[in-house]
């Protein structure tokens, strides 16, 4: 007569485990004092943070939204950084926030999204942003209307390398030279090309204070009946870098429409500003002169 006999799995555990162990004697490898091998050590992946603001106390572009998901999904899908979006002035401190709220001690970049307007930051918020870029050497990008913003503190015009000056041309199919290609943000474009978007003109800046990347094509652009156009050089930039103490420190005046967002060039530049700014990349920061002349 045949005997049916039921093994529960624990038992086939224990006796696997058992079996594991008299093995690893025979082999002369012993066992751990709980007679359970290590677990093996997961690779750890050190993240960068980024930091995010987008508030606005003046204008409000319909596009911030699309800049702040583009910039999380890069570093989502790059694996390099992750992102904390953000619409308040609140972690632009070094002071204890409590409740889990990360200061600026625990970022590596600033992003400011079309922020507009005076921002809500009192005098050592402005005082710890500062440090974070010139003396903690962390990164600065600007997105579009990040020029559009602190007009009351200096200090952040030094930083950024200027203020917005009205937009001339609107939002229009911009000719735009590639001024240094070897530039990380700006390597994967071509030497001369057209973006629809909106380009400011900048009041405070100077060339020989920043390097620019990208200008406006100074020889295809209209001038006649525009009370808008300021700048008697005409001079247009259109993307920046600089230092700023130990800091790195990106600016672009494109991403005005939500559709430049979809743009992969767009992304692609801001991708690699970001890597720039957070140091995973080399470019130069030092000025020359301009490429075109009207």
């Amino acid at each position: 007569m045949r005997i049916q006999r039921t093994i529960s799995l624990a038992s086939v555990v224990t006796l696997g485990l058992g079996l594991f162990i008299q093995g690893s004697i025979a082999r002369g490898q012993g066992a751990s004092v709980s007679g359970v091998a290590p677990a093996p050590h997961a690779k750890q992946i050190h993240l960068k943070h980024v930091l995010v603001i987008g508030q606005t106390k003046g204008f409000e572009h319909d596009s911030i939204s699309a800049a702040m998901s583009a910039i999380y999904v890069m570093g989502k899908e790059s694996g390099l950084w992750d992102t904390t979006l953000r619409t308040d002035t609140e972690l632009l401190t070094k002071k204890s926030l409590g409740n889990n709220a990360k200061n600026l001690n625990y970022f590596d970049v600033l992003i400011f999204a079309s922020t507009t307007g005076e921002l809500d930051m009192d005098a050592s918020q402005k005082e710890d942003m500062l440090s974070f870029i010139k003396e903690d050497g962390k990164g600065f990008v600007g997105v579009h209307a990040a020029l559009d913003t602190n007009y009351k503190w200096p200090e952040y015009g030094e930083m950024i390398g200027g203020w917005f000056d009205q937009h001339p041309w609107g939002t229009f199919n911009a000719p735009i030279v590639n001024e240094d290609p070897e530039f990380p943000a700006v390597r994967h474009l071509p030497k001369k090309f057209v973006k629809f978007d909106e380009i400011y003109q900048p009041k405070e800046w100077s060339r020989d204070k920043v390097n620019v990347l990208l200008s406006l094509d100074s020889t295809k652009l209209d001038y006649e009946n525009n009370p808008r156009i300021h700048r008697t050089d005409h001079d247009f930039p259109v993307a920046w870098s600089k230092s700023y103490g130990k800091g790195r420190v990106f600016y672009s005046t494109l991403g005005h429409t939500e559709e430049s967002w979809e743009d992969p060039d767009i992304r692609k530049m801001y991708f690699e500003a970001i890597k720039w700014a957070l140091g995973m990349t080399e470019g130069s920061v030092l000025s020359h002169p301009r490429m075109t002349k009207p």
